[in-house]
């Protein structure tokens, strides 16, 4: 969980409408920008790797922008690789 004084937190903290809105039209940059300010927070050496991974592979980015998208409308966070 991350801390209420934390980015991730700030962004956390935002209405469940905010988040599937900025999910739907800048959910390509925001799942690789988060991963990456979640390893400065928390450590997770995988976390940095998925931010990358998420940031600079089309693939990768179009999955994980599905995939935030469902766990943002389903647990209210994105979860899949952000430790």
């Amino acid at each position: 969980m991350a801390k209420k004084g934390s980015i991730t937190g700030a962004y956390e903290s935002l209405p469940k409408i905010a988040k599937i809105l900025l999910q739907i039209f800048f959910g390509y940059i925001i799942g690789g920008v988060y991963r990456i300010v979640r390893f400065f927070e928390s450590g997770n050496v995988i976390t940095l790797v998925a931010g990358i991974l998420v940031l600079v592979t089309g693939v990768g980015n179009a999955i994980a922008w599905v995939v935030d998208l469902v766990t943002e409308i389903l647990s209210n966070k994105i979860t899949v690789f952000a430790d």
